[in-house]
């Protein structure tokens, strides 16, 4: 009997870890027993704290406990000329939180047997064999030197942000430099450029550290979605849309945002001279409304756009071990490699997985749990996922470039979510 007991248990048991794997957002038609939901509230003040104080003009806030949502709100206005109320499926330029989709494209064809994390990337872009390190440079001419690299890069390299790229437009000057000259732009809103041949110029100009040496954020996830699309024969917006939203539910992420969803883009804000935020035209020579402009070359390092909603599925995916809605993306393991520490201590006293900051006991100082990860984007966007807690904590704004106020509102945001908690 007791053998039965046993087998039974275990039936039990696996039954019901396949549900949590399989967990879809569920919506907040009842209260969560875990969530004190008058301290929830809190949330409210603060956010409205600095829209009053105008340091943000609006925000969408999106929580998920046990896989229910139980928070979604809208805050403020989108836009200050018309005074239109910030929707709750307003959509975000998402910036680097691009990254994390593209690693998770990686992996399905890490999965698929179609490349491993040790590859030398020139397996795939013959043209970053034999790649060289940045010696010297004259800033008079953007003139430069260069030593032979002690090895190729890797895909995990590329992932771990530890290949030895720079990043055009927010690297350091001297890369920009060296990348301006050479007509290589951070991806996002790029118009001009083909992405094929801006990959094969990428891949000729100097690394600016040696690979597996420095943890170095850069345009590595911009080559690894253009790997994507050389293996897959597709170009990366058709993968992502065939390979990870349409199998997710995923309705409001994009490159090339569609017609029918122009008024959804929210607007994006800069501060002025005096501090005031003001509608941001052009910065960095980047259409504001880059979504809304047919393009072809698809930045797997911050191109896209989407909605805090259609972005918490893709974290309930990771937070259930890569399953959703009955729907099997990636195993548990590769989501383990993707949110445990691959750099060793390359990112000082916190980890870096395969796109993603975790949170390590030195740490002391972070509300979430050890284990949890998370990422943003440079116009003001920031998430989080705290598998202990099963908590996802999304934050979205328009704002560029992130100020300290932004820093701030992060902080007493997540206060606010942990605070709420039983």
């Amino acid at each position: 009997m007791s053998v039965f007991k046993n087998c039974l248990l275990i039936v039990l048991l696996s039954t019901l870890t396949l549900s949590i794997y399989a967990q879809v957002l569920q919506p907040n038609t009842k209260p969560n027993p875990k969530v004190n939901y008058e301290r929830l509230k809190r949330i409210d003040a603060v956010i409205n704290e600095f829209i009053q104080q105008n340091k943000i003009i609006g925000a969408v806030t999106l929580l998920v406990k046990d896989g229910q949502v139980v928070q979604h709100r809208s805050y403020g206005i989108d836009d200050i000329e018309t005074k239109k109320p910030m929707p709750k499926d307003g959509i975000f330029r998402i910036a680097s939180q691009t990254k994390a989709i593209t690693t998770v494209g990686i992996m399905l064809l890490m999965e698929e047997g179609k490349l491993l994390l040790s590859d030398p990337v020139s397996k795939f872009i013959p043209e970053f064999a034999e790649p060289v390190v940045l010696a010297t440079f004259n800033k008079n001419d953007s003139s430069y030197t260069t030593v032979p690299a002690k090895r190729e890069i890797t895909i995990k390299d590329l992932l771990t942000h530890t290949s030895g790229l720079g990043y055009a437009g927010i690297g350091s000057p001297t890369m920009q430099a060296i990348y301006a000259k050479h007509k290589i732009t951070g991806g996002v809103g790029e118009m001009e450029n083909e992405i094929d041949a801006t990959m094969k110029r990428l891949a000729k100009l100097p690394l600016e550290v040696q690979p597996g040496e420095k943890w170095n954020y850069s345009l590595s996830t911009d080559v690894l979605g253009h790997v994507i699309e050389i293996i897959s024969g597709m170009d990366l917006e058709t993968f992502f849309q065939k390979r990870i939203f349409t199998p997710l539910g995923m309705k409001d992420s994009y490159f090339n945002l569609p017609a029918e969803k122009h008024a959804r883009l929210t607007a994006i804000y800069t501060p002025d001279s005096t501090g005031q935020l003001k509608k941001w035209a052009n910065g960095l020579g980047i259409p504001a409304d880059f979504p809304n402009i047919k393009k072809s070359y698809f930045s797997g390092g911050g191109g896209m756009v989407s909605t805090a909603y259609d972005y918490a599925i893709f974290l309930q995916m990771l937070l259930n071990k890569g399953n959703y809605n009955g729907v099997s993306l990636l195993s548990p393991r590769s989501i383990e490699l993707m949110t445990s520490n691959q750099v060793g201590t390359l990112f000082g006293s916190g980890a870096f997985g395969l796109g993603f900051r975790i949170v390590t006991p030195a740490m002391t100082d972070e509300l979430s749990n050890v284990g949890s990860f998370a990422w943003g984007g440079a116009f003001s966007t920031v998430y989080w996922v705290d598998p202990k807690a099963q908590l996802i904590g999304l934050l979205m704004t328009q704002q560029f470039p992130a100020s300290s106020s932004w820093n701030e509102l992060q902080g007493k945001f997540k206060v606010a979510v942990y605070q709420s908690l039983r």
